[in-house]
């Protein structure tokens, strides 16, 4: 089972999540979208221009991880390995919720992933990593090199050639399906 983590900016109905959670489900994982902010909030943020709910990645962190204690007590998932995909944001609660949870959470996948937002726990996590940034996006490209200096755990920096910080060039959001399902199929199958 694979929960996803939406980045700022994103939800559940993302033609980008849906396209990864399509791959993940031909390959015989189950996936969980969900949005990790309100409406309400998502109102607010609208309204008033403010992005606070999205960058709080304390507030994120919090709903992954009771998604995750979900999934462990509803009986037709509990017995399943769980994996986190994090994109953006997403990312930093994805690691941090790893952290919380290192019993449950098996393996991470951050996509363009904000994992600067998480600094305290990379030297923390348990759970292999796998890191993907586009070529054309320097700054996550830079922080996810620097992020994978600190983490101890088995990781991985996957650079999709040409693809900026959305991954729509042709081609690159199926590239980063089909590495994101060959890293889940490793670590939540041992």
């Amino acid at each position: 089972m694979v929960l996803f983590a939406h980045g700022s900016g994103s939800s559940r109905h993302s033609p980008r999540q849906k396209a990864v959670a399509s791959e993940l489900n031909e390959r015989g994982l189950g996936t969980l979208l969900f949005d990790l902010l309100t409406d309400e909030e998502e109102d607010i943020e609208a309204r008033t221009g403010s992005r606070d709910f999205r960058f709080d990645i304390t507030l994120l962190s919090e709903r992954l991880t009771e998604a995750l204690d979900w999934l462990a007590s509803t009986e037709e998932t509990s017995g399943l390995p769980v994996g986190l995909f994090g994109a953006s944001t997403g990312a930093a609660a994805a690691l941090r919720t790893a952290v919380r949870r290192p019993d449950r959470a098996r393996a991470v996948v951050c996509r363009g992933g904000r994992v600067d937002l998480a600094q305290e726990t990379l030297e923390r996590i348990s759970a292999p990593v796998l890191l993907i940034a586009g070529s054309a996006d320097a700054p996550i490209v830079r922080i996810s090199h620097e992020a994978a200096r600190r983490i101890r755990a088995p990781h991985q920096v996957y650079i999709v050639l040409g693809a900026t910080h959305l991954f729509m060039e042709p081609g690159a959001l199926d590239e980063v399906a089909r590495v994101s399902g060959e890293w889940f199929e490793r670590y939540l199958s041992a």
